[in-house]
């Protein structure tokens, strides 16, 4: 039997798995075939913060696409797999703000210019960790085709995407209500946004209700916001008040009258069944506001100052007013009762302030239009989720669809092509500056400020990552992609986007599946996170264990959509699983020494040897169908117990007491296929084992 060298004594991963990966990359095998005969299996990664570092999380969706893409490649397909990453607007600049804050530096004292090249020197300095240490995982991209969300291709797909959207008009530039980050000082998504229970009081306040000896009380949480209240609303269906519903209340402090109305919104059974409607501060308050015609009144501006509704309070910051407020309501007689609280707050999970509902002059993208195609592509089949209940989480989101807003008050990322006649106030949307301006002849023009929300660009993705809008042969042979895979958390910010973009601007599916899986969490359940100091490293795991062992860990070890809780002492089990392999492959070597090629034939078996054949065949069939339907824990937990209980604890017993060709070609037959199913896993040590073979 020919061999190329020795396996070690013992299995060490350090021995081999660095060197396995320089030598793929270095041969090309990870680029597709470009094989017009053979079919074709795409993915597009998911795209990591260019400036992030890999976690758990990262370490499970990279493992899950190489297991797949590996697989694939191995069925024959001309596969490819296209890595990237995502510039991460807010992230990246907070990081840069804060670097520049250690210096004495803000933004406005260098600049834009100067500060995006600080951003590139950034990017430049940090963006290929995350890119290491996914080769540490064994990641199987096509690295020269790799993308980043601010290249020139994708820059292109950006501006091009939004001047389509803009001159059919679907986007749109208006004064609506927005979550605002007052460290960040910039509009953000709901993605970018973490709650934080927090003690504080509720206020109950009395509002008299005019002309009569009758009150209602509203309990607040924020009672300097209560100089823009415009009206009190009541559930109409509630017995105790309704009857109250058209009449008017005096404000207090304010001495103005406002309307009592009804609104479902209200929750009968909370508080009193009253609450106060500020329309310019609260996301449901707005909503009322624009339901019922109601006034919207801004109390505070973006940097939290009271303006001057009220003069006395002023120039104060919001915290300094809700102190002087309360005193007053208590002055007035207005103020019923405090009472100790704890709710959940808003938080920016860059810089972690107070996220305020505020209304703000911003650019959107109208979406109830843009959302049926994509609804009906789910409905239809078209695009599937595995598991397929996480269907609801998309039309949860999509059925209650609103517009959205893709504008950010942040100077890295994509410029908003938009820009400004300072003669006669012409918007003109261009990927350059115009000549002159269409409806006066100025020549001179003033470009927004403002930056593209990087969803925006990741949501063009699966087909920008090709080449479009040109007509490339990438896209004409990748797209759709096959299938994306992703954490469900990320359904309504991410995939959903991808869904309706790809829709309008492909005309067809971004994806034909959607694969969701679950989060990675402590021993105890609880989302790993550096406050908790629960978080768990990947590459010290695979420091310790090696890469083989936490793939096959991550990837088996629950059912797709589920979440993990982590456990060493499981992937120290996995560790010992391979390290069985390991030393049964040893001993087939060492039974094979003198085995000729020519000798290789499964003829003249016993009865050990038939049953081995029956059940490795029986595992061939369960694998491949596991495989086929994404049952990845069905498909490692039947090669772990064929592996471990059946070849190793008997079936290599058995052979020791036979050299007969038959056995020894069965023990080559059934390793080599053995190892050959375990390859998607666990590239590493298989190819290391296969090579002596």
């Amino acid at each position: 039997m020919q061999k190329n060298h020795k396996l070690m004594d013992k299995y060490n991963p350090k021995d081999f798995e660095e060197n396995l990966y320089q030598e793929w990359n270095k041969k090309g095998y990870f680029k597709p075939s470009m094989d017009k005969s053979k079919p074709s299996y795409s993915i597009v990664m998911p795209p990591p913060n260019v400036t992030g570092k890999l976690h758990m999380g990262h370490a499970l969706d990279a493992a899950l696409q190489d297991l797949l893409i590996r697989y694939k490649r191995m069925q024959g397909y001309n596969t490819l797999w296209v890595p990237g990453t995502d510039h991460a607007a807010l992230s990246t600049e907070a990081k840069i703000v804060a670097q520049m804050k250690e210096e004495g530096l803000k933004k406005s004292d260098i600049g834009r210019e100067k500060f995006l090249e600080r951003a590139w020197d950034w990017t430049k300095l940090y963006g290929g960790t995350i890119v290491s240490q996914q080769k540490k995982l064994g990641c199987s991209c096509d690295w020269s085709r790799a993308r980043f969300t601010l290249d020139e291709g994708l820059s292109k797909a950006v501006y091009t995407a939004f001047k389509r959207l803009y001159d059919k008009g679907y986007i749109y530039k208006g004064k609506r209500m927005i979550n605002y980050c007052t460290g960040c000082h910039t509009s953000i998504s709901d993605a970018e946004i973490e709650y934080k229970e927090e003690a504080t009081h509720l206020w109950h306040i009395k509002y008299q209700v005019k002309d009569s000896n009758e009150y209602l009380i509203v309990a607040t949480t924020r009672p300097e916001t209560m100089l823009g209240d415009t009206a009190v609303a009541v559930n109409p269906k509630d017995e105790r008040l309704n009857h109250l519903i058209g009449k008017t209340c005096i404000l207090p402090i304010m001495n103005k009258e406002i309307p009592i109305i009804g609104d479902r919104f209200v929750e009968m059974e909370f508080g009193t069944g009253a609450v106060k409607v500020t329309p310019a501060h609260d996301m449901n308050d707005y909503q009322a506001g624009l339901d019922h015609d109601l006034p919207i009144i801004e109390v505070f501006n973006e940097d939290l100052i009271m303006n001057d509704l009220c003069p006395e309070f002023a120039g104060m910051n919001i915290y300094e007013a809700r102190e002087k407020i309360v005193e007053k309501l208590q002055e007035i007689g207005s103020l019923i009762k405090i009472e100790d609280y704890a709710h959940n707050v808003a938080k920016c999970d860059r810089c972690h302030t107070t996220i305020e509902p505020r209304i703000s002059d911003q650019w959107f993208v109208k979406m109830s239009e843009l959302a049926k195609p994509a609804i009906e592509a789910v409905k239809n089949g078209d695009v599937k989720f595995v598991p397929k209940r996480y269907e609801k989480t998309f039309f949860n989101w999509m059925d209650n669809i609103k517009d959205w807003c893709i504008s950010r008050q942040l100077w890295w990322g994509h410029r908003i092509p938009a820009y400004y006649c300072p003669d006669c106030g012409e918007i003109v949307v261009l990927d350059k500056i115009p000549d002159k301006c269409p409806k006066c002849g100025c020549p001179k023009f003033v470009r927004d400020e403002d930056t593209l929300d990087t969803w925006f660009s990741s949501a063009l993705w699966p087909f920008s990552t090709l080449g479009w809008p040109d007509d490339t042969e990438l896209l004409k042979r990748y797209y759709p992609n096959n299938v994306l895979v992703t954490a469900y958390d990320i359904i309504p910010f991410w995939v959903n986007r991808m869904v309706f973009q790809g829709l309008y601007f492909t005309n067809t599916r971004p994806f034909k599946e959607c694969l969701i899986h679950g989060l990675i969490r402590d021993n105890q359940g609880r989302k790993m996170s550096k406050s908790l100091g629960n978080g768990i490293d990947p590459l010290d795991m695979i420091e310790q264990y090696g890469a083989d062992a936490l793939r096959f860990y991550l990837t088996t070890s629950s059912t797709l959509g589920m979440d993990l809780n982590f456990s060493t002492e499981k992937l120290s089990s996995t560790w010992n699983f391979i390290n069985k392999l390991w030393n049964a492959s040893r001993f087939v070597l060492m039974k094979l020494e003198d085995f000729k090629e020519e000798e290789y034939k499964l003829e003249n078996l016993n009865d050990s040897d038939k049953w081995v054949l029956t059940k490795l065949n029986e595992t061939i069939k369960i694998v491949t169908k596991s495989m086929e339907k994404y049952d990845f824990n069905i498909a490692g937990s039947e090669l772990y117990s064929f592996i471990w209980d059946i070849f190793c604890d008997k079936y290599i017993e058995m052979s020791k007491f036979s050299e007969s060709n038959g056995t020894k070609s069965t023990l080559l037959y059934t390793i080599t296929c053995i190892i050959k199913m375990l390859h998607p896993f666990m590239p590493f040590v298989t190819e290391e084992i296969y090579s002596n073979f």
